[in-house]
């Protein structure tokens, strides 16, 4: 299943895509929704991020090759940060370049979303957990990362979590080829099985600590290849089997 969320005339709804057409649901996949006979087409809709979570758990160093070209260590255990809500925003939504920031890279990742409540899960039922996957940037303010060692702050700007454009359920997380494309050149250019920490191990691990909800997600962290972005450049994050996550950057009004 492709799962969507999408505003058509003022209201918001959760439905299905198949092809370009979408399937609207009673209520969202997140709860009993029930297909109804309505149908759009995509070309009618606006797309928006494709859940709302009470929380964004993010993975860090969680490549090989990102710990390498950021001279960290390969961790022993997840290093988790969080980001706000505030942060969400859907695909070809603008990214703001904050005045004050001189230098903001994005980061390609696959993304967890969780299905339903889970508490100590363990990795062989983590999947029964899951709705399924989507594309994410883990937009990131550099230059407030470097001198102070703490990552909230510098990823937490309003407009820094991008998600989309779409939640697909029938993907292997373990195999899948992820990029990113700065103005249409290849920055970052990996796979999923570079992966550290698999994702039903973060989902197993993280239900350890804390309670995960329905539309809560988890940022499973960004290959190599990291590098600034500037007013006007447009980034494409794309996942094999999902699709293609397309943001533009615009400048911060103050």
């Amino acid at each position: 299943m492709n799962y969507i969320r999408y505003a058509y005339r003022h209201a918001v709804g959760y439905g299905l895509l198949e092809q370009n057409t979408v399937i609207p649901l009673e209520g969202s996949y997140f709860e009993t929704g029930k297909r109804t006979h309505e149908r759009l087409q995509l070309g009618q809709v606006k797309l928006l991020a494709p859940c709302v979570p009470q929380k964004a758990l993010c993975i860090g160093i969680n490549y090989r090759d990102h710990a390498a070209e950021v001279g960290h260590s390969v961790p022993k255990s997840p290093v988790v940060f969080m980001k706000p809500i505030s942060a969400l925003v859907g695909p070809n939504d603008p990214i703001v370049h904050p005045a004050n920031v001189k230098r903001v890279d994005y980061e390609a990742e696959l993304v967890i979303v969780i299905k339903k409540t889970a508490k100590h899960v363990s990795e062989k039922d983590a999947a029964d957990y899951i709705l399924g996957y989507t594309c994410g940037n883990d937009v990131t303010a550099r230059d407030y990362q470097s001198p102070t060692g703490q990552w909230t702050i510098p990823k937490g700007f309003d407009t820094f979590m991008p998600i989309g454009p779409v939640i697909v359920d029938n993907v292997d997380p373990t195999r899948l080829h992820i990029e990113s494309r700065l103005n249409g050149i290849v920055k970052q250019s990996s796979n999923t099985s570079n992966l550290v920490f698999n994702t039903h191990y973060l989902v197993s691990y993280l239900s350890s600590i804390m309670t995960l909800y329905p539309q809560d997600i988890i940022m499973t962290g960004t290959p190599g290849g990291i590098s600034p972005m500037a007013v006007g450049d447009t980034i494409e994050i794309e996942i094999e089997g999902i699709g293609i996550l397309t943001n533009p950057i615009v400048a911060e009004h103050i």
